[in-house]
């Protein structure tokens, strides 16, 4: 099931950034209009391989503006063990979906969005909805190679004891058996699932964020680090978090 390694993916494709920050910031939606009014509901950011939670701030000033309850991941730097950090993501989760009296809608870029689906395979009680941004649910090895660089880079200083860092041993060894067992598995029919991707992404092979099992794959024209910033990207997010959440005991 696994997506060829694109031999090169052209890195300035990335450089757009900027222009994609502006042309969200002059948007109507930007501004609110045609966005459903969040009124609570809430929502958990989930920021993408080598970036932390200020990576989504923007998106999360949006989202509060229109009035939904938005949580961190409490990332600073998304490199850590995945079944590590999918644990403390159920953490928040429970608390939030506590405080709330709702189920959460999770927004993952990158690495981000891969961890959210696995939260979301495992607490779909818990999990609304599911918006991915370019995130490589299909291979999450299907990156530029500069870029698999710095993860053999991270691996190996996670090998190496460096706290805070994953392992060779996460790819193949037991401690994220289980998270590879949830990646691979069926998604939950219960929990609304938009994947987006661009097929202008410099980091990611767009074919790698095809998820069977997300109910829409959408294309829009982004860099992959500025989906967190485009105009398009905000305005599926709305049209995602469009339909009125269930309360929290639909799915007990």
């Amino acid at each position: 099931m696994g997506v060829p390694i694109p031999a090169l993916t052209p890195l300035w494709r990335e450089s757009r950034v900027g222009f994609e920050a502006a042309a969200l910031f002059r948007s109507p939606v930007w501004r609110g209009d045609g966005v459903p009014r969040g009124d609570g509901r809430p929502v958990l950011l989930v920021p993408g391989f080598l970036a932390g939670d200020r990576s989504l701030a923007t998106m999360a000033k949006w989202l509060r503006a229109n009035g939904y309850w938005t949580r961190r991941a409490g990332i600073r730097a998304n490199v850590g063990c995945s079944e590590e950090y999918c644990l403390r993501l159920e953490e928040r989760v429970e608390a939030l979906a506590e405080r709330t009296g709702r189920r959460v809608t999770l927004v993952g870029q990158s690495r981000g969005g891969v961890l959210a689906r696995v939260v979301a395979v495992r607490r779909p009680d818990l999990v609304e909805g599911l918006v991915t941004l370019g995130a490589p649910t299909v291979s999450m090895l299907a990156v530029n190679p500069l870029v698999l660089l710095h993860i053999g880079l991270v691996g190996a200083l996670g090998t190496g004891h460096v706290p805070g860092f994953f392992s060779m041993r996460c790819l193949r060894g037991e401690c994220c058996a289980g998270f590879r067992a949830d990646m691979a598995g069926p998604f939950p029919r219960d929990v609304r699932y938009t994947a987006l991707y661009s097929r202008s992404d410099g980091i990611v092979d767009w074919r790698a964020c095809l998820d069977p099992g997300a109910e829409e794959r959408v294309e829009i024209s982004a860099s992959h680090c500025g989906m967190a910033l485009n105009r398009s990207a905000y305005e599926q997010l709305a049209r995602a978090l469009g339909d009125d959440a269930a309360p929290l005991a639909r799915a007990a």
